[in-house]
């Protein structure tokens, strides 16, 4: 299983889904905030997290972050 360090602790996680990238960019707002990771090669996730949340973690650009991606459904299209 994948683990992060947390502290002084380190958890086991149950994602499989684990991208390492760096913070470009976070737009704030009251409640919710969008914050847009740089993964390579061009490659652009984003996020939406609470305000808290981005103040918690000190999240600034620049910052090496990992991406977490759990997701019970995934879906697949294909142009007709």
């Amino acid at each position: 299983l994948p683990a992060i360090e947390q502290g002084t602790c380190i958890m086991k996680l149950s994602t499989r889904n684990i991208i390492n990238g760096n913070v470009v960019s976070i737009k704030k707002d009251t409640v919710a905030a969008e914050v847009q990771v740089d993964i390579g090669n061009g490659q652009i996730i984003t996020s939406t997290i609470t305000t808290a949340s981005v103040e918690r973690l000190q999240l600034q650009e620049g910052k090496a972050v990992s991406v977490l991606i759990k997701a019970s459904d995934v879906m697949l299209a294909i142009e007709d």
